[in-house]
C-alpha cells in the first residue's frame, strides 16, 4: 500500500486529522474513547450493489503505521499563521512514538454491500481513531470502486474471461497497483501489470505491441521473429495494417509453428468493428486449421460495449479491457465515507453522537453498530443496522431512514449472520492475513448469489437496508433534540 507515496507514513493523513490529534491529547478529551464507521452512499455507477475492496491493505497500513524520524522533522518544522511551531514538543514526541492502538471490525474483503451501511468500524482512543481516517478512505474507496467496475465487466463478458489492461492509463503507480489487485478482485483473470504480478500473485498476461510489427519490413516477417523467439506466449497483434489480412499471416506463421511442434495460442484485434471483425476472424482461423485459437478483443472497452458486441453476436473469446477499468470510468471516485457515532470516557458508558443535514442522506447513525444479514429461501433477504447494546429480537422490523414508509420485518428463524467481524485488536490482527484467491473466490460466489434484478446495469432493483427500529427512534430523538435546541447538552 502507497509504494510511491511514503510507504506507511502517518503523514498519510489530511491537515485537520493531525491538528485534532494534537487537540485530543491537549484536552479532556486526551483520555476519551471513540467509536468511527466507514459507509458509502450510493452505488457507483448508478448498480444496485458495490463489493468491497481494500480491507486487507488498509489493515497492514494500520499495523504497519509510524512517524518517521524525518516525518518528525517535517511537522517540527511546520509554523501558524502567527509564526510559532504548530505542533508543540509533547505532541512531537506522541507522534514519534505512536502505535496504532485502537479495534477494527469489517465486512469480508469481497462481499457484496449497499448504501447507508457500516462496512468499517474503527473503536479505541479518539486520537488513534481519527488519524487513520483519510488513508483508510484512500484505500477501501479506490479499490471498492474498481473492483466493482470489474465485476460489471465481468458480469457483461459472461463466461469469457477478462484481462486487465491498463497500467499505462492508471492514476499513477500506486493506482496501477491498487487497480490491478482490485480488478483481481472483482473477476478478472489476468494482468498485464508485471509488478503487480510479483506483489500479489496475479498472473501476468499479454505478447507485443504494434511497434513490433512496425519495426520489421513486413507483418508476417514481425510474427515469425515473435513466434521463434516467444513460441510459448503467442497471441498475434494483427490489426497494425489490415486487420483480416493480418488474420491470415498469423495463420501462415502459425501453419510453421505447428511443424516445429509449437502451437499459437490466437489473435488480438486492438481497433475497427469487433464485432464484424472477430466473426471474420474466427472463420479464417477454423478454415485455416486452428479452431482452438483464441481471439482477444481490447479498444477502450467497458461492460456497455461488451454487452452491445456480443448482442452483434462477436466471435471473442477473451476481453482486453484498460482505460474505462482502471480509472473505472464514467465515476471517478465513490462516495465513502467516515463519520464518527459514540464517544465515552475510559471506563464510562458509550454515548450516541450524530451528525444532522439538511441533507438526508448526511445524517449519521447513532451509537455502536453492527450490520445483520437475514436470509430467505432466494438468498439475501435484507441488512438490518442496529445497535451492539440492542440487538435485533428474534423477530425484528427494520426502518428506512430516507424513507419511513419502507419498512421490513425479518424472522431469525430464517437465518442471519452479522457481517461486521473482528478483525483488529489493540493494533493487531485477530487471524493471519488472507489470500488474495480467497477474497477474489468469495467476491466472485457473492455477486453470482445477487438476484439477476441487483446485478442488471439498466435500474436496478435496490436492496434493502435499514435501521433496527428502536435505533431508528433514538436517531430520530437526537434529530429533533438538535435541531429545536443546537446547543442541547447530549
Amino acid at each position: 500500500m502507497h509504494s510511491a507515496a511514503g510507504g506507511h507514513s502517518g503523514l498519510l493523513a489530511d491537515m485537520y486529522q493531525l491538528s485534532m490529534a494534537q487537540g485530543y491529547w491537549l484536552t479532556s478529551a486526551s483520555e476519551m474513547e471513540a467509536s468511527f464507521y466507514v459507509s458509502f452512499r450510493e452505488n457507483p455507477f448508478g448498480g444496485g450493489f458495490t463489493l468491497f475492496c481494500g480491507l486487507e491493505q488498509v489493515l497492514d497500513h494500520l499495523e504497519r503505521l509510524r512517524f518517521s524520524d524525518s516525518d518528525i522533522e517535517h511537522l517540527a518544522g511546520m509554523t501558524g499563521s502567527d509564526g510559532a511551531p504548530l505542533f508543540d514538543a509533547g505532541c512531537l514526541k506522541r507522534f514519534r512514538e505512536f502505535r496504532f492502538k485502537g479495534d477494527v471490525d469489517a465486512v469480508a474483503e469481497g462481499t457484496v454491500v449497499f448504501p447507508g451501511e457500516p462496512v468499517l468500524k474503527v473503536t479505541g482512543p479518539i486520537a488513534d481513531c481519527q488519524l487513520v481516517e483519510s488513508a483508510t478512505l484512500n484505500t477501501l474507496n479506490f479499490q471498492s470502486l474498481v473492483a466493482t467496475k470489474a465485476s460489471r465487466v465481468c458480469l457483461a463478458a459472461g463466461k469469457d474471461p477478462v484481462v486487465e489492461f491498463g497500467l499505462r492509463r492508471a492514476q499513477g503507480p500506486d493506482g496501477a497497483l491498487s487497480a490491478s489487485r482490485a480488478a483481481y478482485v472483482g473477476g478478472c483473470v489476468a494482468t498485464s501489470n508485471t509488478l503487480a504480478s510479483r506483489f500479489f500473485g496475479i498472473p501476468a498476461a499479454g505478447t507485443h505491441a504494434h511497434s513490433w510489427v512496425v519495426a520489421f519490413d513486413e507483418e508476417e516477417e514481425a510474427f515469425e521473429a515473435f513466434a521463434r523467439t516467444m513460441p510459448g506466449n503467442c497471441t498475434f497483434l494483427v490489426d497494425t495494417y489490415d486487420t483480416l489480412r493480418g488474420v491470415r499471416r498469423a495463420v501462415d506463421v502459425a501453419k510453421r509453428m505447428r511443424l516445429r511442434g509449437q502451437e499459437m495460442a490466437g489473435i488480438r484485434i486492438d481497433s475497427g468493428d469487433l464485432a464484424y471483425l472477430s466473426v471474420e476472424a474466427r472463420k479464417i482461423l477454423d478454415e485455416g486449421g486452428f479452431p482452438s485459437a483464441k481471439i482477444v478483443a481490447s479498444n477502450e472497452l467497458d461492460e456497455h460495449v461488451i454487452t452491445s458486441l456480443k448482442n452483434q453476436g462477436a466471435a471473442v473469446d477473451i476481453w482486453g479491457v484498460g482505460t474505462k477499468l482502471v480509472t473505472a470510468f464514467d465515476q471517478p471516485a465513490i462516495s465513502g465515507v467516515y463519520k464518527l457515532s459514540a464517544v465515552r470516557r475510559r471506563g464510562g458508558e458509550w454515548v450516541p453522537r450524530i451528525k444532522i443535514s439538511e441533507q438526508t442522506a448526511k445524517v449519521t447513525i447513532p451509537g455502536i453498530l453492527g450490520v445483520r444479514r437475514y436470509f430467505s429461501e432466494d438468498g439475501i433477504a435484507g441488512d438490518m443496522v442496529y445497535d451492539l447494546h440492542a440487538p435485533p429480537s428474534a423477530e425484528a422490523c427494520m426502518i428506512d431512514p430516507l424513507d419511513v414508509t419502507r419498512r421490513k420485518c425479518f424472522d431469525a428463524k430464517q437465518g442471519y449472520t452479522d457481517i461486521l467481524r473482528p478483525v483488529l485488536r489493540g493494533g493487531g490482527r485477530t487471524e493471519p492475513q488472507e489470500p488474495l484467491e480467497s477474497i477474489r473466490s468469495r467476491a466472485i460466489s457473492e455477486v453470482d448469489a445477487l438476484d439477476p434484478a441487483i446485478k442488471r446495469f439498466l435500474n436496478p432493483q435496490g436492496y434493502p437496508v435499514g435501521l433496527e427500529s428502536s435505533l431508528y427512534e433514538r436517531r430520530k430523538d437526537l434529530i429533533m433534540l438538535h435541531r429545536s435546541d443546537p446547543d442541547q447538552k447530549r
